[in-house]
C-alpha cells in the first residue's frame, strides 16, 4: 500500500476509491428514500387518520426498524470472522447488495395489493412490512462488509479522506434519489417509490461491483459454522483486553441509538408531532441531507488535524443539541435548526466511527472488530426504536406527547455514549 499520503485530488479522483463512494452514493438512496422518507410516510398513510393512530403507525415503523435489526444481530457474529477467514468483502457486498434490492422491488410491487385483510390490514401493507424488515436487514448486513473494504483503498492519513469523501457522495444520492422519484413516480401511490429506489441502489453500485477487488489473501481452512458465535465471543472477551476500542463500541453503541432511531422516525415526528406537510418535511430533509455532505467533507478534515476522539466528541454534543431542539415544544422554524444540526452529526458520525475502528483495531484483525462493531451497532438499532415505539404505544392516549417523551429518550442515550467515550484512548495496538 503507498505509505505516501496523497493529494486530496488525487485520491478521490483514483478508480477504486470513486467505486468505493459510489457505493455510498447508491446506499443512501435507499437509506434516505426508503428507511427515512418513503416507508414511514406510506405507513403513516395507510394506518394514522387520529392523533392516537399516528402514534400506533410510528409504533409499527420503530418495531419494523427493531426486528430488522435483531434480524442483523442473530448473523453479525458470522460476517466479521468470515472476512477474516476469507479475505471477501465484495463478494458479500454485491450478495446483499441483490438482495436488498429484490426485496425493495417487491415492497413496490405488493405495496397497494388489497385482495384480503391479515390482522385486519390490507394484504400488501403486511407484505410490504415484511420485506421492508428483509431489505434493511440485507442492506445493513451489505455495509459490514462494504464499510471493512476501507482499510485497504488508503494509509492512515487517506482514511479519514476517503470516508468523509464516501459519505459526502453519499449524500449527493440523497438528493439524486429524491428529485429522480419525484420527477418520475409524481402523484402515483407512495408504494411506488420503493421499487424506483431499489432499481437506483443497483445502478450506482454496479462500479463497486466491477472495479473493485478484495485484497490477495490465504484462505484459512473451513471452520464449523457456529464457531463464528464462539469467535465473535471470544472478540468480545478479546477487545476486554483492549479498553479503548472496548470503551468506544460502548460509547457507539448508545450514540447510534440516537442515532439511527431519529432517522427511522424523523419524518413521522415531523409531521404528526411538529406538524410539517409531507411536502415540506421533504424540503427539511434535503437540508439535513445538504448539511450532511457540508458535515461529512468538514469533519473529515477536523479528523485529520484534531483526532477521531476529539472530533466524535463534538459529532455528539451536535446530536444532543439537535435532540433536545427538536424535543421541546418550540415554534416550527427551529425544527430547521434542528434539522440542520442533525444533518451535520448525521454525516459526520459514521466517517469518525469507521476511522476510529481502524485506528484502535488491533492489528490484523481489523475484520474482526468491524464484525463486532456492526454487532454493536445493531444492538443499539434494536433498543433504540424498541424503546420509542413502546413509549408512544404506551401513550398513544396523549397523542403526540407521546413521541416527545419518546424522543426525549434519545438525550440520555447520548450523554450515556459520551460518558463511555471519555474513557477511550488514542492508540493502536499490536498482536
Amino acid at each position: 500500500m503507498n505509505q505516501t499520503a496523497r493529494r486530496p485530488l488525487e485520491l478521490y479522483l483514483t478508480l477504486p476509491i470513486l467505486a468505493f463512494a459510489f457505493y455510498d452514493f447508491a446506499n443512501t438512496i435507499f437509506s434516505a428514500n426508503i428507511v427515512t422518507l418513503f416507508f414511514p410516510q406510506y405507513i403513516t398513510e395507510t394506518v394514522g387518520t387520529n392523533p392516537r393512530l399516528e402514534q400506533i403507525a410510528s409504533t409499527i415503523i420503530a418495531y419494523a426498524n427493531a426486528l430488522a435489526a435483531i434480524l442483523l444481530v442473530a448473523f453479525a457474529p458470522l460476517y466479521g470472522v468470515t472476512m477474516d477467514r476469507t479475505g471477501r468483502r465484495k463478494k458479500y457486498v454485491v450478495i446483499f447488495t441483490l438482495l436488498c434490492v429484490s426485496a425493495a422491488i417487491g415492497m413496490g410491487i405488493f405495496g397497494g395489493m388489497d385482495t384480503a385483510r391479515w390482522f385486519g390490514l390490507p394484504n400488501g401493507f403486511v407484505l410490504a412490512v415484511l420485506l421492508f424488515v428483509f431489505a434493511k436487514f440485507a442492506f445493513n448486513s451489505g455495509n459490514v462488509f462494504y464499510d471493512a473494504m476501507l482499510s485497504g483503498l488508503g494509509n492512515k492519513k487517506e482514511i479519514p479522506l476517503i470516508s468523509g469523501y464516501g459519505v459526502a457522495l453519499g449524500y449527493m444520492g440523497t438528493l439524486f434519489g429524491i428529485f429522480s422519484v419525484l420527477l418520475l413516480i409524481g402523484d402515483r401511490a407512495v408504494h411506488h417509490t420503493f421499487w424506483l429506489s431499489g432499481i437506483l441502489f443497483l445502478i450506482f453500485s454496479l462500479p463497486l461491483f466491477f472495479i473493485n477487488r478484495d485484497q490477495p489473501q490465504q484462505t484459512k481452512p473451513r471452520q464449523q459454522f457456529l464457531k463464528g458465535y464462539k469467535d465473535i465471543y471470544q472478540t468480545f472477551r478479546e477487545a476486554r483486553s483492549y479498553p479503548s476500542i472496548f470503551y468506544f463500541m460502548i460509547a457507539y453503541f448508545f450514540i447510534n441509538d440516537a442515532l439511527a432511531t431519529a432517522i427511522a422516525m424523523m419524518q413521522p415526528y415531523a409531521t404528526t408531532v411538529v406538524g410539517f406537510e409531507a411536502g415540506t418535511f421533504l424540503i427539511i430533509f434535503m437540508v439535513a441531507t445538504l448539511f450532511s455532505i457540508v458535515g461529512a467533507i468538514i469533519f473529515s478534515f477536523i479528523n485529520r488535524n484534531i483526532g477521531s476522539k476529539k472530533t466524535f466528541t463534538i459529532v455528539a454534543l451536535l446530536l444532543a443539541l439537535a435532540v433536545a431542539i427538536a424535543a421541546l415544544p418550540l415554534p416550527m422554524w427551529t425544527f430547521w435548526i434542528a434539522a440542520a444540526l442533525f444533518g451535520i452529526a448525521m454525516g459526520s458520525t459514521w466517517v469518525v466511527s469507521r476511522t476510529m475502528i481502524i485506528e484502535l483495531a488491533p492489528e490484523g484483525k481489523e475484520g474482526q472488530f468491524f464484525g463486532l462493531f456492526a454487532f454493536s451497532a445493531k444492538m443499539s438499532a434494536i433498543v433504540g426504536p424498541f424503546i420509542y415505539g413502546s413509549i408512544t404505544l404506551a401513550m398513544a392516549d396523549y397523542g403526540t406527547l407521546a413521541s416527545r417523551m419518546a424522543i426525549t429518550s434519545l438525550i440520555i442515550m447520548v450523554i450515556i455514549g459520551l460518558i463511555f467515550h471519555l474513557r477511550v484512548r488514542d492508540q493502536k495496538y499490536t498482536v
